[in-house]
């Protein structure tokens, strides 16, 4: 059965080609691509005719349509991109903009929750995997995309290649952990699940490695296992993580280093959320003397 293959319209080859030469990732481009599609759908013409009035209804109908405030900016992002950028018609533009996002105070497990969860996994990859989000602090992408020559046993680190804003780094490889990846790591050997110096976590095929999703799926159901009645997810052991270092007296600067964190300010906000720093701290009211 012969498949048919829509051929690319020279609009979008020329907004992939913009995508191509600034180098952004191939996640940014899906995005950027849906949210022009998304837009075409909704005029029932090109994009390129759109004007800055259609362009401002199609904000207000994302907004009416319930789109949340992230999915909403990015969308904006990417128009801006592709009128500025692929069309050049800056002025499209004008009557659309970003919306502030509000900052929340991240979900923290406690030591014993973080015990908890890490056991409630059996199986070792997934335990390994679990472990690294907590006892390093990587975001999931980072610990999907690590390999085994990353682990550097000698100076306990492990090798974050091109994380979060295309910038190497290392985190710290605790002697736990590295006996859970020791562990991890022959039990793989020994049944031929991992290729040599391929990915420390592989997916089925092990040319491949795991996905996000799959570590998502294992965290929440560790999370279930262990009766942790929080949303949990690999992000929130990243959270974890920091919190429970700055609780540990572990200089601000140093957990921005670890996390891979461009602003200190970004660091600093688990300030709010290291309960037992806050309890340290005494309260003026408690300074008063009685008047004589």
């Amino acid at each position: 059965m012969t498949q048919h293959i829509q051929p690319i319209s020279p609009l979008r080859q020329r907004l992939i080609d913009d995508l191509v030469l600034r180098k952004y990732s191939p996640n940014t481009q899906s995005t950027y691509i849906r949210a022009v599609k998304k837009l075409q759908g909704y005029l029932g013409h090109s994009p390129a005719t759109a004007t800055a009035e259609e362009l401002r209804k199609f904000q207000l109908h994302l907004v009416n349509e319930g789109v949340s405030r992230i999915t909403l900016n990015a969308t904006i992002t990417a128009l801006r991109f592709f009128f500025q950028t692929t069309l050049e018609r800056p002025d499209v533009v004008t009557k659309i903009a970003t919306v502030p996002v509000p900052r929340r105070l991240p979900i923290i497990l406690s030591q014993e929750e973080a015990a908890r969860l890490i056991a409630a996994t059996g199986n070792l990859k997934y335990r390994a995997a679990l472990s690294i989000a907590y006892g390093a602090g990587l975001r999931i992408n980072e610990i999907a995309s690590l390999k085994v020559s990353d682990i550097d046993s000698k100076r306990m680190t492990l090798r974050v290649d091109q994380g979060k804003g295309r910038k190497d780094r290392y985190a710290m490889l605790s002697p736990v952990l590295l006996d859970t990846l020791h562990a991890w790591w022959h039990f793989a050997h020994a049944k031929r699940l991992m290729l040599k110096g391929g990915w420390l976590f592989p997916g089925q095929n092990p040319i491949n490695h795991i996905t996000t999703r799959q570590l998502s799926r294992v965290c929440l159901a560790a999370a279930r296992d262990a009766g942790i009645d929080k949303r949990v997810t690999m992000h929130i052991l990243r959270h974890s993580f920091a919190t429970h270092l700055l609780e540990a007296k572990v200089d601000v600067r140093v957990i921005q280093v670890l996390l891979g964190h461009k602003k200190l300010e970004t660091t600093a906000l688990y300030v709010q959320v290291a309960t037992k720093v806050l309890r340290e701290v005494i309260s003026p009211l408690d300074t008063l003397k009685p008047p004589v």
